[in-house]
């Protein structure tokens, strides 16, 4: 038996998940069928935004970065040795791809401000 809080919606349900080998047998526990399927998920195939900072040349401020969704939760380590390689030049915009479909899991690494080509970020931010 796995216990889980769900975090599909707001009311944070305390869900029970039989699992046996790769199956789930039941879950009990969730309001809503989001839970069902966060369990489903997060026993089966589970996921994760990953987000970072890369130095860039030229610039006091690093990078922000994030994954535009989630990558298999196993692949983490690898994705962030991949950013930590990445070198990035001025300027950067809110939403570029920094790094397209980032260990062929088809996801791009976006950045997640601005770096203008002053380094320094504009008052906006």
């Amino acid at each position: 038996m796995k216990e889980l809080i769900c975090i599909g919606c707001p009311m944070g349900c305390q869900l029970q998940v039989d699992v046996e080998g790769d199956k789930i047998r039941s879950i009990r526990g969730n309001v809503c069928a989001r839970g069902s399927q966060y369990a489903r998920d997060e026993i089966l195939q589970p996921r994760r935004m990953v987000t970072s900072l890369i130095p860039v040349a030229g610039s006091r401020i690093p990078l922000s970065v994030r994954t535009r969704t989630s990558i298999p939760k196993h692949l983490i380590g690898e994705c962030l040795k991949h950013i930590r390689q990445i070198s990035v030049s001025l300027p950067v915009r809110t939403g570029d791809v920094i790094l397209a479909n980032i260990l062929g899991t088809g996801v791009d690494l976006i950045a997640t401000r601005d770096l203008p080509e002053s380094g320094l970020p504009s008052a906006r931010q």
